[in-house]
């Protein structure tokens, strides 16, 4: 068997370009039939709901939520030693975000001015759990925990059922652990419709979070702005790896391959010093492509990989920085020299102990990140992704008697004499033009 990854010796700027862009996705016709579903789900509620469970699950559902008696009946389903295990994920993430969404501040910005800003919660709240091809139960962990110490009101949990109607018994148990307070049995697109919309049984939520293929991902994009809040642009998942003349290729292969089996659609890069590293590299991929069960998905997610060879700073860093990757893998001795030098970035891991799995499951950081280069602008899901934030002010007679005819000049400097109006009454007010308070 072959390896389809493509080789870049010492790229010139034309190959780092070609690097750095994305696969081309095609969503136009993918964004056509998630359009026909949300209408459907906007329209008919649960019976649509159900109508595409039956179709895209092959399974026919009675209720749309769980029950009480259904969340614990799964959760007795889960191993001990499995429970333990994510208990102890819950604690570290948990203990991570609770140091986050603190960012309540005051500010006197001239005498009689005072501003400022108070941390809401968001009242209620949807999360997307993917559970077809891998049921990713970890994400409930990076989704609820930060909703649970936000303090939103509501979590709402969407995610597919099984062949049986069930949903897996360790997403229902994530659940359990961080407070999610309704667990609907809906995947894709018609489960974000849900929760955008509200049916019968799903509430309406403020807004929705989480990952999903691309069917979902168009879903949450077309319900944006328009019914409900989005949170970060998510797609494939991806990784680049930097290497030395130190790292081991055995290691740059598990690392890669960990992103590979994501999905067909997936990308990994690695950068390492020379080809005789990269020829290593490609050995080793098939060696232990072959013992993975998902093997199909991470074969042709390595036909949109690559291995780029250089050991010149200036390009490697043009890589990464061009590149935004959501995961960014330093296997280097030097890695904490390159810390300040990472610009765009979903969520780095420093040194050849630290594989990106630990982030995805139970480190603490959170892996709900930016993809496809969206890390240029936005971060991965946190805290802050649950609030929201309201400012105050207050002006006493003596801040409004100095900030006050500034207003007036920028106001009608502008030509908004409304806005200049209604600072003139109250200093008229104050200057015992007209008696009385305002």
């Amino acid at each position: 068997m072959r390896i389809p990854v493509q080789v870049y010796a010492e790229p010139d700027m034309t190959d780092i370009e070609h690097i750095i862009k994305r696969p081309d996705q095609h969503d136009s016709e993918i964004r056509e039939q998630v359009r026909g579903i949300l209408d459907q789900v906007r329209l008919k509620g649960d019976q649509a709901l159900k109508e595409f469970t039956r179709i895209f699950d092959r399974v026919e559902i009675d209720r749309i939520l769980l029950t009480d008696k259904e969340v614990a009946a799964a959760a007795s389903k889960v191993a001990p030693e499995l429970k333990t295990a994510m208990e102890q994920a819950r604690a570290n993430i948990y203990a991570f975000h609770a140091a986050q969404g603190k960012s309540e501040v005051s500010v006197e910005t001239q005498k009689g001015v005072r501003c400022w800003r108070r941390v809401q919660p968001i009242e209620r709240v949807g999360i997307y759990v993917p559970g077809g091809v891998a049921p990713l139960f970890s994400s409930v962990f990076m989704l609820a925990i930060p909703a649970q110490i936000a303090g939103c009101s509501e979590i709402v949990l969407a995610s597919p059922p099984n062949k049986t109607g069930d949903i897996y018994p360790a997403t229902v148990y994530a659940a359990q652990l961080c407070g999610v307070t309704k667990i609907i049995r809906a995947g894709g697109a018609q489960a974000i419709a849900a929760m955008a919309y509200g049916t019968t049984s799903v509430p309406k939520v403020d807004k929705i979070l989480g990952p999903g293929n691309r069917y979902t991902t168009a879903a949450k994009q077309m319900v944006a702005g328009e019914y409900t809040a989005v949170d970060i642009p998510a797609g494939p998942s991806e990784v680049m790896i930097l290497a030395d003349s130190s790292s081991v290729p055995e290691v740059i292969a598990a690392d890669m391959l960990s992103q590979a089996e994501h999905g067909n659609d997936s990308q990994a890069i690695a950068v390492v010093p020379d080809k005789k590293m990269a020829d290593q590299v490609i050995s080793e991929l098939l060696d232990q492509l072959e013992k993975l069960p998902r093997k199909e998905f991470a074969l042709a997610s390595l036909a949109n990989s690559m291995i780029v060879c250089t050991e010149d700073r200036e390009k490697i860093l043009n890589l990464v920085n061009g590149y935004a990757p959501e995961h960014l893998i330093i296997l280097r001795q030097d890695a904490d020299q390159w810390e300040t030098c990472i610009k765009h970035a979903g969520s780095v891991f420093m040194g050849p102990w630290t594989p990106e799995s630990a982030g995805d499951y139970a480190s603490g950081t959170n892996h709900t990140l930016p993809t496809g280069g969206w890390a240029r602008a936005y971060s991965g899901i946190s805290v802050e992704s649950f609030q929201k934030h309201i400012t105050f002010q207050r002006i006493e007679p003596a801040g409004l008697r100095n900030l006050g005819p500034v207003v007036e000049i920028l106001a009608s400097e502008e030509g908004l004499e409304g806005h200049r109006n209604a600072v003139t009454v109250r200093l008229n007010r104050l200057h015992g033009e007209k008696g009385g308070t305002v």
